[in-house]
């Protein structure tokens, strides 16, 4: 049964030495897809290029909260040239980060809102990063209105609440490898009060290694532990998570549908 990684770095320099090992282990362990992010301009324009030259890896562009404050017209004008690409899935990852602060928060909101109209104007989803401003985000696509093909939060950590809130406005809830964590029970009775029909599942790679590879470098192939340990928590077959994930991120990404694997 095929997964689909939703989230991960392929365009970090943790992968240069053996990228090509690392997209044949993912495929050998059951991940079909893959979804590689971009987080400033020149991680856009990489993540691009790498869609093109592999043919199951995707692209999505934007700039992280981080670098809010880089953010100018022309950043703009040139994701959204990149973002017509049609191996482009999504504008990410945007949002707010109000956890280091690392641009003002007030510059953070603005540039938030420019992506948001960015995904209206290209017809595609959101892959949001929100830490320590759940609130704050979900207000903020309340006022300007999410986009017709809604999206992601990636890497969830809010609560039960936001979550619910996320998914009445139409946006997917996706979780990472520190689900798997030995000290992250209250992450997976989140889990378990958000339910399985709205999640998708990622690596985050290459931070966040799963369990028993906590601590070294995540890869895609990783995603599969992941889908495992949702498996565990809603009390299902595996097959059952690949198959409820898999066809959250087909739809949301417009992926091409696949068979089960």
């Amino acid at each position: 049964m095929w997964v689909v990684e939703t989230h991960c770095h392929l365009d970090f320099p943790q992968f240069e030495g053996d990228l090509e090992a690392v997209l044949k282990h993912a495929r050998e362990a059951g991940v079909l897809y893959m979804v590689t992010i971009g987080t400033s301009l020149e991680s856009s324009r990489r993540a691009v290029e790498l869609a093109y030259r592999y043919e199951n890896v995707y692209a999505t562009v934007g700039v992280h909260p981080h670098d809010a404050e880089k953010v100018n017209e022309a950043t703009l004008t040139e994701l959204e040239e990149l973002g017509r690409n049609e191996k482009v899935v999504a504008v990410g990852e945007v949002g707010l980060d109000f956890y280091r602060n690392l641009s003002p928060r007030q510059i953070q909101e603005r540039v938030f809102r420019e992506f948001i109209n960015l995904a209206k104007r290209l017809n595609k989803p959101l892959v949001l990063h929100t830490r320590d401003a759940t609130k704050e985000v979900l207000k903020i696509l309340e006022e300007e209105g999410a986009p017709q093909k809604r999206g992601v939060f990636h890497c969830w950590a809010s609560s039960v609440k936001n979550a619910k809130r996320a998914v009445e406005l139409g946006f997917h809830i996706s979780f990472a490898g520190n689900i798997t964590f030995k000290n992250a029970e209250q992450l997976r009775r989140k889990a378990a009060g958000i339910g399985l029909q709205h999640l998708m599942v990622e690596t985050d790679a290459p931070f966040l290694a799963p369990e028993p590879h906590r601590g070294k470098r995540c890869e895609p192939a990783y995603v599969v532990l992941v889908a495992r340990k949702l498996a565990e928590i809603f009390a299902v077959p595996y097959d059952e998570v690949a198959r409820v994930t898999t066809r959250n991120a087909v739809k949301l990404f417009r992926l091409p549908e696949v068979q089960d694997g």
